[in-house]
């Protein structure tokens, strides 16, 4: 029966218990007070108009709410009340995400929800009437239950991650919220778990663990893992005393392989690397890349230095083997710096430093190969280090100076040209060898600065030169690798010229090969920008890099320069006296003139005017001086 049928019973009832009580007072004055018909009758006349009246009034009144004080109306609202709390209840009850699981004080599970069937797999008639240890995973100690049910029962609540069984066995994480229901007499009737699967952080938070201390390339460990990784096989190395070994892997020329194929088929082979390394090592040695085209591996237990030695020789040889990558051979030398525990260092950190060291050492001494750490080489990185501060603070007070060195023409042995050389002053020490600063410059990023700086006292002293009448050809300026592969060296050319005056015909920039060959499309774009401002080009140090004839040609350059190294053997060494040959003859084949640099004896230049070199240069025709110094008369007589 619905509440408005209820409420109409109840009006009616009221009503006719009225009308009783109407009729039983009226008959009893009827029957004891009246005795005329005259006056029965006008009484009853009267009786009917009242009773009208008062019918009228209860209804209005039941309508109007006057009735409330019998407790119809307010018992009603209350009813409906309840049901609609009753009904919202059980509509968040249902659709709620999160699992709701009811229990009584004996643990018998008397309701769950729909989410509850979703997450765990059982249906509601499945669980009824059973423990919710039906869902344990075993994945916790009986301690671990124990102080839940303790927490529960002094806070009458609980939360915490809780790994649980599926109905099919799966075992996995949930969050999980337990409260006490207590009764209006303040006794626990039931208890209420709220729960939700958490899978899905718990798979995010392992993949973020996974990439913040891995490779997302190769998958290897990276720095940060391998770091970590070293510091702990250190510290059990030191408690068992055993030896331990650090390689530091670098690829040989790999930026090549990028330039040239891609950084696609550049990644694949990165991966390769890695894949063929971890088939080299056994259980033991940790594999790890630390970034770019360098790999590391910590051997364990290495006792001595002829086991380090082996491996690394290892794995040169092990990587000699050509890669085939997308219808490409591609084959890969490898780099090693070898670090020792105990007797190189005590900790990760300063492991890693040493082999770092120790690469560049097997770098310096021409690649494809390892070098162990030694003191003698910590002494050279902290010189290296002092190099650096005082050759930044050398440019900002002015020591560095520019010296010249004459170039002749080899027919007419008249000084047509100079090349602009840097020197440092150094207020304590005296005159600094180039060899010395040069080579930490460019690895400090300097010679960038320090280039830029000799543009524009070359470019302002050779102005003077012209204004002073001497017949010059060219400044030959040198450009490093570091500043040509810059975009905006055209505008600093570009500047310098417009500030200095100088008539661009008048300077010559030399590019090394290997800058060149570094990125060649740059280099191309670079080169041609440059000659638009009608200034010329020379390859310098030809013959050392690894430029092929196709990209040569492409090249918008006024002069190959040969490398000292192969004029030294002239003209009795048969091997460089035929690349002298071949070189000046490819040269003159494409429209360029030859300048052979390192010239330091008669019988050199001889060979060079024998065989139509244009331009020489060296100490057999002057060392570099200040501009002052240049003696313009000088004409060395070749036989």
């Amino acid at each position: 029966m619905s509440v408005s049928s209820r409420d109409a019973l109840r009006a009616a009832l009221l009503y006719f218990l009225l009308s009783l009580l109407w009729l039983s007072i009226t008959g009893y004055l009827l029957s004891n007070h009246l005795d005329e018909s005259a006056d029965v009758a006008r009484w009853q006349l009267v009786n009917g108009g009242l009773w009208t009246l008062f019918s009228a009034v209860l209804i209005f009144a039941a309508r109007s709410g006057w009735l409330s004080f019998l407790g119809i109306d307010a018992a009603v609202r209350h009813r409906k009340a309840d049901r609609e709390r009753l009904r919202q209840a059980a509509a968040v009850f249902d659709c709620t995400r999160e699992g709701v699981l009811v229990s009584d004080t004996k643990g018998q599970i008397v309701h769950v929800n729909r989410a509850f069937a979703e997450i765990t797999g059982y249906q509601k008639d499945e669980v009824l009437g059973r423990q919710p240890s039906l869902f344990k995973s075993g994945h916790h100690s009986k301690a671990f239950y124990e102080e839940m049910f303790a927490t529960l029962q002094s806070h009458d609540e609980w939360s915490g991650e809780i790994w649980n069984r599926r109905k099919g066995g799966e075992i996995y994480p949930q969050w999980q919220t337990i409260r006490a229901v207590r009764d209006e007499k303040g006794r626990v009737c039931h208890y209420v778990a709220v729960f939700s699967d958490i899978s899905a952080i718990k798979d995010s938070e392992h993949e973020l663990a996974h990439l913040a201390h891995h490779d997302p390339l190769t998958g290897l460990p990276n720095r940060l893992l391998f770091t970590d990784r070293a510091a702990q096989a250190l510290a059990s190395a030191q408690i068992h005393k055993r030896g331990c070994a650090l390689l530091m892997i670098d690829l040989d020329h790999f930026k090549i392989i990028n330039d040239s194929l891609g950084h696609n088929v550049g990644d694949q082979l990165l991966k390769a690397v890695a894949e063929r390394l971890q088939g080299m090592f056994g259980p033991g040695i940790t594999l790890a890349r630390l970034g770019g085209d360098e790999f590391a591996v910590l051997a364990e237990s290495c006792p001595q230095l002829m086991q380090a030695a082996a491996l690394a020789q290892r794995v040169i040889d092990g990587l000699k083997e050509p890669f085939q990558l997308g219808g490409h051979a591609l084959f890969v030398n490898a780099s090693i710096g070898i670090s020792l525990f105990p007797s190189d260092a005590l900790s990760a950190e300063q492991l890693l430093r040493n082999a770092d060291s120790a690469l560049f050492k097997a770098k310096s001494a021409g690649r494809e190969g390892y070098a162990l750490y030694t003191e003698e080489l910590t002494a050279h990185a902290q010189h290296r280090v002092e190099i650096a501060s005082q050759l930044r603070r050398a440019l900002e007070q002015g020591e560095l100076r520019v010296y010249y060195q004459p170039v002749h023409d080899l027919r007419s042995r008249r000084l047509v040209g100079v090349e602009a050389l840097v020197r440092w002053q150094h207020p304590e020490r005296g005159l600094v060898a180039p060899a010395e600063f040069i080579p930490i410059a460019e690895r400090t990023g300097l010679i960038a600065e320090i280039d830029a700086w000799v543009l524009h006292q070359a470019c302002a002293q050779m102005c003077e030169w012209l204004k002073a009448g001497v017949d010059l050809s060219f400044v030959a300026v040198n450009v490093s690798s570091r500043l040509f592969a810059r975009r905006e060296l055209f505008q600093q050319v570009a500047q310098v010229l417009h500030d200095t005056g100088l008539d661009p015909a008048f300077l010559e920039l030399e590019v090394t090969e290997s800058a060149v060959m570094e990125d060649p499309e740059v280099a191309l774009e670079q080169m041609h920008r440059l000659r638009e401002l009608g200034l010329r080009l020379a390859i310098d140090d030809f013959g050392t890099g690894y430029s092929s004839l196709l990209r040569l040609k492409r090249l918008p350059v006024q002069k190959l320069k040969i490398d000292q190294g192969f004029v030294a053997g002239l003209p009795w060494d048969e091997d460089d006296a035929a690349i002298v040959r071949v070189i000046i003859a490819l040269a003159q084949s494409m429209g360029m003139q030859v300048h052979a640099e390192g010239v330091e004896q008669v019988e050199q230049a001889a060979f060079l005017l024998d065989h139509d070199c244009d331009l020489g240069q060296g100490y057999w025709f002057g060392k570099p001086v200040p501009a002052p110094m240049l003696d313009w008369a000088n004409r060395p007589q070749i036989p």
